[in-house]
């Protein structure tokens, strides 16, 4: 399946990057997107785009994990706009809620940098890579409350969670991004979401190290196992595993309006 992006991973937590790369490449994958999880580590994820390369191309995100909200030091948008105005950075996040391992004393934390972060998606047209974890109800509440203020780009990544989310992160704009759960026996309702969602709004991802797709789970996730994810999603849509590898790039393109093939 040629030319996939993988719109999320974590290259700063593979344990063997230069392998993850030549993985990657021999799968003949377009590209991939790092993405930040700390606003402090911003420098991490810019300097692995030196990694980039015409064959493989390396893109990066800033921002903050709403599990380190709490953490970090929220950046003002000012700030934020200076650090994000860069060729290889097309991105912001990710940034979100999780009521999974946050507390009721982080929430609020977590509310602020997940509205923060927002503000800079409308300013900068960069999309905001959403986080969104036993918090659907909040999210939703908060992207139409800030989407009613003006329009920002944004996807819904590591696709979790049923058609409510979908369907609410479809109508202001956004986009879903399915990953190797995708492919767990377990979960039937995410496959349900991607079988019916807009054929314009979906993308792949690993989120790797984590989440290795089926038959790679247990094993440390690489961006190269998003052909399986791809493969899955293809299967359930009922398209060629190569139409479905175009319709997601065309999908990246056109969310990531820096990224250039």
């Amino acid at each position: 399946m040629k030319g996939l992006i993988d719109t999320h991973c974590h290259l700063d937590r593979v344990e063997d990057l230069t392998e993850a790369l030549s993985l990657a490449g021999a799968a003949e994958l377009a590209g991939m997107i790092t993405i930040g999880t700390r606003w402090s580590e911003r420098a991490t994820q810019l300097a692995l785009t030196q990694h980039d390369t015409a064959e493989l191309r390396v893109w990066c995100s800033m921002g903050t994990h709403p599990d380190h909200a709490h953490e970090e030091r929220l950046p003002e948008l000012s700030e934020m706009l200076v650090e994000l105005d860069h060729a290889q950075v097309v991105a912001i996040g990710e940034s979100g809620l999780d009521y999974f391992h946050g507390t009721d004393e982080v929430k609020p934390a977590q509310h602020v940098a997940f509205r923060r972060h927002i503000e800079a998606a409308r300013v900068t047209g960069l999309p905001l890579v959403i986080h969104t974890r036993q918090a659907d109800d909040d999210t939703i509440a908060i992207l139409r409350d800030e989407h009613a203020k003006g329009a920002f780009p944004f996807l819904i990544h590591c696709f979790a969670s049923g058609s409510k989310l979908a369907e609410a992160a479809v109508e202001l704009g956004g986009y879903l991004s399915f990953s190797g759960l995708l492919t767990f026996k377990k979960c039937e309702e995410i496959r349900e979401v991607a079988r019916h969602a807009p054929e314009d709004r979906i993308l792949v991802e690993t989120d790797s190290p984590f989440l290795a797709p089926v038959p790679k789970r247990g094993k440390p996730n690489t961006p190269s196992y998003v052909v399986h994810t791809a493969g899955c999603l293809a299967a359930e849509r009922g398209l060629e595993a190569e139409a479905l590898a175009e319709i997601t790039r065309a999908n990246t393109r056109r969310l990531f309006t820096k990224v250039a093939l």
